[in-house]
């Protein structure tokens, strides 16, 4: 049985599911009824922070254009252009064995692609969840909704997992910035 976090609320991945080693990120949302003229496109990224909460490199972004960190340990699967269908629209494999050392915290973001071109925000996305499922048992460990309304946000902030007294936590943190990629970018670099 999968442990459902609210906004802020953290937990242990041992606790979570004792003995991971790997995990599945997925990330789902859908569109709302509503009609901008074009498609959305949500993206995923992963940000690996230092100590200093801030990237350790260019290449410690994780998203479409860079799909898998240096270390080998945070790899993206792909970019789903329309989140149609059910389940998981884009998904990351985490094998915590392999994270660097300096690797302090991993921040998980979703952003619309040309939001302010396009008008979208997430005012206009429903039903989003970030899901954390255990490789080997392929059982959901955890699961956070945000269930939360959103009206002139473009990026957002899901979730993080970080390093606390050698081990590895998550925190559901689900809040949203104005300014897409580029907003997340000026904060974590």
């Amino acid at each position: 049985m999968a442990i459902s976090l609210a906004k802020g609320q953290k937990v242990s991945l041992e606790k979570a599911s004792p003995g991971i080693e790997a995990a599945f990120i997925g990330l789902g949302w859908d569109i709302k009824a509503t009609d901008t003229g074009v498609d959305f496109d949500l993206d995923a990224s992963v940000f690996l922070l230092g100590e200093n909460e801030k990237l350790v490199s260019d290449k410690h972004l994780i998203f479409y254009n860079n799909k898998k960190s240096l270390d080998g340990a945070v790899e993206y699967m792909g970019d789903n252009r329309t989140g149609a269908g059910e389940g998981d629209d884009e998904v990351i494999i985490i094998d915590l064995r392999k994270i660097a050392p300096e690797i302090m915290k991993l921040v998980f973001t979703v952003t619309i692609y040309e939001a302010e071109q396009r008008k979208q925000n997430f005012g206009q996305v429903s039903n989003a969840y970030v899901r954390l499922v255990n490789v080997k048992t392929k059982e959901e460990a955890i699961r956070y909704d945000l269930d939360e309304d959103y009206s002139i946000e473009t990026a957002m902030i899901i979730t993080e997992l970080y390093r606390k007294d050698g081990e590895w936590r998550m925190n559901a943190v689900g809040a949203g910035y104005g300014g897409g990629l580029q907003a997340l970018l000026d904060r974590y670099s």
